[in-house]
């Protein structure tokens, strides 16, 4: 096979993988895109139920407080920031070596 030819060969090779690889993100983006619209779905209808169910909204709320760890997302509920028992890994590590 000729070198021209062969790299003529290579370049739409790797010109097809380009696009196989866009289209591949393409359908990725479409999935992230409907999930997200599921999730968005889904809450706007626990939270509606919530609002008219008072038993509901308490399990709700029990649910998030145990669910939810970022302090930037208990906010948006009107939670309380999740308390941190931060204690020295050596300190731990010499109590267990006694």
């Amino acid at each position: 096979m000729q070198p021209d030819k062969l790299k003529q060969l290579m370049e739409k090779r790797n010109a097809v993988n380009a696009r196989i690889r866009r289209e591949q993100n393409k359908l990725k983006a479409g999935e992230r895109r409907d999930d997200t619209r599921r999730k968005i779905l889904a809450g706007a209808a626990v939270l509606e139920w919530a609002a008219k169910d008072n038993d509901f909204a308490a399990r709700l709320q029990g649910e998030l407080r145990a669910f939810l760890v970022r302090d930037g997302d208990r906010a948006l509920f009107g939670l309380p920031p999740v308390e941190r028992h931060d204690a020295p890994l050596d300190d731990e590590r010499e109590r267990q070596r006694a």
